[in-house]
């Protein structure tokens, strides 16, 4: 612990440029490494889920996503569910550059309601591709839609926010009880975001198949700046993971999901979050500069149009390859930002470890 003055004290956190991965005795050859990610009754065939941003999926790109053998997102408050077709706005968005400008009108198209028809219209477009299908929604509007998104027939609920914990006090009357939302869900949920032990391990046991780790450290994002949240990767993902261990002592043998999300935008990031304990990542900036990218050169996400206190920035990026070289390559960039599986699978074989699961156990050390 550290003095603040003379009545605070903080933890020392670290971020995932804060660390690096220890090779091992061992090396092998990356044909012996296995990435498949198994998470209920599903796997995948790398450990990557494609984040909920209008500007990374569309139904499309879900659909791409989801034959590339990972699982796409489809935000289900965005402007696939508000618009019958958003082409027109995105192009709009596309030509403005100044962001307060693009802020104000991004609240104005995003005021439109949210249609069920819509909803289960782009679920079922996503089904009929043959593969798993996803849905975001943010705890506000969990309940409402709930109906609508489970009769659609997702594979994976998912409930993100910029924090999410088990105990919401409101004087609403429409606050989300989780734990009974799950309870009575046919659907497995994946849930957060979280930072802490505790608040992770309270999520847990709503009954949640995987909870999300990380807010406000995305390229997107300023969280931090807003809202003066943050915490950093590394250590998120570390105290989220020992919570998981507990969990499943307290529970006996009930194993839940840990999902980074949140500063992980090139191969190393994944690496490393892995190395941290993480089961899987989600990733958004990474998929937004592939050509696909419906958001055509810009990257936001959902906090970027609030209503009443917008954060989050509009992030310019030029293309730099097809939706599949951005995640199996050949990386034709030298950052990490292209061939994700590739680099997991390289950083893996680097350091002798054949699947995710053991390489969770890998040494790390601090290099700042």
């Amino acid at each position: 612990m550290y003095d603040i003055g003379r009545s605070k004290r903080a933890t020392r956190a670290y971020g995932l440029d804060d660390i690096a991965i220890v090779p091992s005795r061992r090396t092998r050859g990356t044909e012996k490494v296995n990435l498949d990610w198994k998470i209920d009754a599903l796997t995948f065939d790398f450990p990557i889920m494609a984040a909920p941003m209008d500007s990374v999926m569309s139904p499309q790109t879900a659909i791409e996503f989801g034959q590339l053998g990972g699982l796409g997102v489809l935000n289900l408050e965005g402007l696939w569910t508000r618009y019958e077709d958003p082409s027109a706005l995105i192009e709009e968005l596309d030509q403005i550059e100044d962001q307060v400008t693009a802020t104000r009108r991004m609240q104005e198209i995003y005021a439109e309601p949210i249609k069920e028809e819509l909803i289960t219209e782009r679920m079922n477009q996503i089904r009929a591709a043959d593969v798993p299908v996803a849905g975001s929604l943010s705890p506000k509007n969990a309940s409402q839609f709930s109906g609508v998104v489970e009769k659609a027939g997702v594979d994976f609920f998912v409930i993100r926010g910029t924090t999410v914990s088990a105990e919401h006090v409101s004087d609403r009357d429409d606050v989300l009880d989780l734990r009974r939302f799950i309870y009575d869900l046919d659907v497995p949920v994946i849930v957060g975001g979280c930072a802490t032990y505790q608040t992770a391990l309270h999520l847990m046991r709503t009954g949640a198949a995987g909870v999300l780790v990380g807010f406000g450290g995305g390229a997107a994002h300023t969280t931090r700046q807003v809202l003066g949240i943050e915490v950093p990767m590394a250590s998120a993902i570390a105290d989220v993971a020992e919570a998981r261990r507990d969990y499943m002592d307290e529970s006996g043998g009930r194993y839940v999901h840990v999902i980074a999300d949140g500063a992980v935008g090139r191969s190393g990031d994944i690496a490393k979050a892995i190395a941290c304990g993480a089961d899987a990542v989600m990733v958004g900036s990474p998929l937004a500069r592939a050509k696909e990218a419906p958001g055509k050169g810009w990257h936001w996400g959902a906090e970027a149009w609030h209503g009443t206190l917008p954060r989050g920035e509009r992030v310019r990026f030029d293309p730099v390859g097809t939706l599949a070289e951005v995640v199996n390559g050949p990386s034709r960039v030298p950052d990490g930002t292209m061939n994700l599986v590739g680099g997991l699978r390289q950083a893996m074989a680097t350091t002798g470890y054949s699947d995710v699961k053991s390489f969770q156990r890998i040494e790390l050390i601090l290099h700042n």
